[in-house]
């Protein structure tokens, strides 16, 4: 048996030192090895995006170093089944300035005993940022001509956060409103904790907090919560098609919106005008965004936007590095083409949260 594990073994070894390779010299041509012809064609792509990147940004890789994590297999006498985990970290320069990405993908892959030899056989990503959540009613925030919700509901105290070091998930609790006015109590306008934001991104990027659900998708969740960290109040309408809001799960049931977890939801939550709780505004250019400011993904250009991240940092000319889930990213340049997803019809919302809520 240890014989047979260091052969199937060793071809992983053989396939991650191919990809690393290639991320290194930034040379597709070793994706050449890759057996799998579709994964080999989705490396090979993504690796000419970011060539067509490179003549258009100022920034340019200096080192790239990858580890590799056996999370489980399933082993047979000539057949193997095996999830890994690549963690990828990319030094990149911009005028003398470095910074690092870093990335955390998930693949299963196949590999077969043909002879006395193991080889890969199938590769496949276990997730990507390409996945929509259809819903009935998921897709728009119901408001009326003044930005107001269209079904007359109490107006949500601003909610209480529970300790991040909380072991128990969904505990995160709304405040219904008393009587309905905005002036019981409840302040009329809070900032924006920009920074707060961004430390509560740094801190669960490549690990979902206990508190909260954690989604297969779990982009727009991550993204949510680290508003919420930064002080945007949850408006709780009770109803999962209106307002931004989170209670986690009882009796079976899901107590969130659809704003709070679905990637088309939340920017469509943020499109809409309202005169109180997260709000934000378009604009033209990620030149304009600041840091917890947010990115929206719409991979094929057809109006269904798929991915969500937060602004997290930046370049030393001003363009947004970003922080995401489900491929858990950190400090990730702006423009995804180094996804699965990212298409030439790639189109892109950015948003400017409002700096008093």
């Amino acid at each position: 048996m240890p014989d047979r594990q260091l052969g199937w073994k060793q071809a992983l070894v053989d396939y991650v030192s191919v990809v690393n390779e290639a991320g290194l010299l930034g040379d597709a041509k070793a994706f050449r090895r890759v057996p799998d012809p579709y994964h080999r064609m989705r490396l090979v792509r993504r690796a000419e995006a970011l060539e067509e990147r490179a003549a258009l940004v100022r920034f340019k890789p200096i080192r790239s170093e990858m580890k590799a994590r056996l999370l489980r297999y399933e082993a047979k006498e000539t057949e193997v089944a095996a999830d890994l985990q690549l963690h990828t970290v990319r030094s990149y320069e911009q005028d003398r300035f470095p910074w690092l990405e870093e990335r955390v993908e998930k693949e299963r892959i196949r590999l077969i005993k043909s002879g006395t030899r193991w080889r890969v056989d199938g590769i496949e990503p276990i997730a990507t940022e390409q996945h929509p959540l259809p819903m009935a009613n998921a897709n728009r925030e119901l408001v009326d001509e003044y930005g107001w919700p269209s079904r007359p509901v109490l107006p949500s105290i601003p909610l209480i956060k529970i300790d991040a070091e909380v072991p128990a998930r969904s505990k995160v609790y709304a405040g219904p409103g008393t009587s309905g006015s905005w002036e019981d109590g409840c302040e009329r306008s809070m900032p924006y904790r920009r920074e707060e934001a961004v430390a509560y991104a740094e801190r669960w990027w490549d690990r979902p907090n206990p508190a909260f659900e954690n989604f297969a998708v779990n982009c727009t969740n991550y993204v949510s919560q680290c508003l919420f960290a930064g002080g945007a109040p949850m408006n709780y309408t009770g109803r999962r098609e209106t307002g931004w809001w989170y209670k986690g799960r009882s009796g079976g049931q899901e107590l969130w919106s659809f704003s709070w977890a679905v990637a088309n939801s939340l920017q469509h939550y943020l499109s809409a005008p309202r005169a109180f709780g997260l709000r934000a505004e378009a604009v033209d250019s990620p030149r304009q965004l600041q840091l917890g400011d947010v990115i929206c993904y719409d991979w094929d250009g057809n109006g269904g936007y798929q991915h969500n991240t937060i602004v997290t940092a930046f370049t030393p000319d001003g363009m947004p590095l970003v922080n995401a889930n489900t491929v858990s990213s950190r400090r990730r340049y702006w423009d995804y083409r180094d996804s699965y997803a990212w298409t030439e019809q790639t189109r892109y919302r950015f948003f400017h949260l409002i700096d008093e809520f």
